[in-house]
């Protein structure tokens, strides 16, 4: 009885979770604000399959939650790097003040 309650509740969770993800990544002002929306769509998938594979009780699965956590992190590490990148040589803050580059022990 328990297990059509919690296979219908996580569910309804990880399908409000895809449908904000879908919204952000439509409306997101900035492109990082897409890619990390775009992580969590990818997240949300690897914890339905889990899910699945584990109300199913079998590990077909596990080679494709394996590859697409391996897939979605290797995608936000190279946006999180082309995010940092600058043109011009000036590193952007997270608040997008300007800290030009430094030597080392921090002198210009």
């Amino acid at each position: 009885m328990i297990a059509p309650i919690f296979t219908l509740v996580t569910a309804l969770m990880l399908g409000a979770a895809v449908v904000l993800a879908v919204v952000r990544i439509i409306r997101g002002p900035s492109a990082v604000d897409r890619a990390i929306s775009n992580e969590v769509l990818v997240s949300t998938m690897v914890c339905a399959l889990g899910v699945e594979a584990a109300v199913n009780r079998h590990t077909t699965t596990l080679p494709i939650l394996v590859s697409l956590s391996l897939v979605g992190f290797l995608a936000s590490v190279a946006i999180a790097r082309f995010a940092a990148r600058d043109r011009d040589g000036v590193q952007l803050g997270g608040d997008g003040r300007e800290f030009p580059e430094t030597g080392p022990r921090g002198t210009p």
